[in-house]
Formats: C-alpha cells, structure tokens, sequence
C-alpha cells in the first residue's frame, strides 16, 4: 500500500513538457488474449510515449495510458506532453500534429521509443508478474521517475520526499473500490485524458 501511494506522486502536476527532437508512440500493454492483435487487442491498455532526444540518446520520458488511439486522444496525450515548436518524430499515422504547432517528420520506426516500451513491458513482467489495467498508470509513473533519474540516483530518495510533501495519495478502500456506493479511486493523470 505504502509502495503504491508513492507511486501516485512520482509524476508532480505541472511537469515539464518535453521538447526540441520528440519520438512519439503508442503500444498495447497487457497478457496475450485471443482475437485480433495489436491496436484492436481485447482485454489491453494502450499506453501512449514520448522521448526527448539529446545528440543521439534518448533524454527523458512521458508515460499515459489513453482511452483508446483516436486522434483527439493522441492530441491530447501530445499537448499535454510536448512544448509546441517541437519537431515530433513518429511512424504515420500522426500528421495532424501540424494543425496544433509541432513539425513533424516520419520514421520507419522510432528506436527510442521502441527500447523503453521494450524495456517498460520487461520490467512490468518480470518484476512485477503483470500489472491490473485499473493500476497501470502509477506503474508507469514509477517507470518514468526511474527512467528520468537514472542519471543521478542519489537523488532519487531526496526528490520523492519532496514530491510527497503536501500531497494526499488513495485510501486503500479507494484503490481497491471496497466501500459500497463509492466511486472506484481514479489516478490524477488517467484524469487528464477522461
């Protein structure tokens, strides 16, 4: 319980937006179910990415799972994310990202993007055996905290205590929707695309 309260505050409201070069993506997450693979997998969350590139390596990550993968709600995810002016970097599918201030450019495929989804789903199964979709975005949270830290993990410790200062995480009922008559706890960030 304590592990997951942390998790909610991991990303602060008002974050950076990420900008300059951005690799932008969309992956399923979730076990293998039968019927149609990919985007129209039954049962999987979609999680939308971006990276920031600097000189050739990827710099840091935003993580949020969406409701589906309609073009108001890859917008959205974009907006929310990316400072305008920036040149997104992603396969096709994207081009109304000019309509709302970014250049865009078409990869074959976007590496970065690719090897922290990679890597994302490699955590999420062998350290954690899976994760609930109504859990997944404080996971990805943590994922992201880690990811934009990994260069000063001293750091780390001093940073969460910050963020968890004055802030209030779910009850246990609220995560788990035990109370009857009690709306199901939502994590803030699935909020910004509800």
């Amino acid at each position: 319980m304590m592990l997951r309260k942390l998790r909610v505050v991991m990303v602060r409201p008002g974050r950076d937006q990420l900008s300059g070069l951005v690799e932008v993506d969309e992956t399923c997450v979730g076990g293998e179910n039968p019927g149609k693979p990919g985007r129209g997998a039954e049962g999987k969350v979609i999680v939308a990415g971006a990276v920031d590139i600097r000189g050739k390596a990827a710099n840091r990550i935003h993580l949020q799972v969406i409701p589906n993968v309609t073009g108001a709600a890859l917008l959205g995810f974009i907006q929310n994310s990316i400072a305008p002016g920036s040149v997104i970097l992603t396969e096709l599918g994207y081009s109304r990202v000019t309509e709302v201030g970014y250049k865009h450019t078409v990869l074959a495929e976007p590496p970065h993007m690719h090897r922290v989804f990679g890597n994302l789903k490699t955590w999420l199964i062998g350290t954690h055996h899976g994760v609930s979709p109504q859990h997944l975005q404080a996971y990805l949270n943590e994922y992201t905290f880690r990811f934009n830290r990994r260069g000063t993990p001293m750091a780390v410790f001093q940073t969460v205590l910050g963020l968890v200062k004055g802030r209030l995480g779910p009850t246990y009922e609220g995560i788990h929707g035990v109370k009857k008559g009690r709306k199901e706890w939502i994590h803030p960030t699935n909020l910004i695309m509800s």
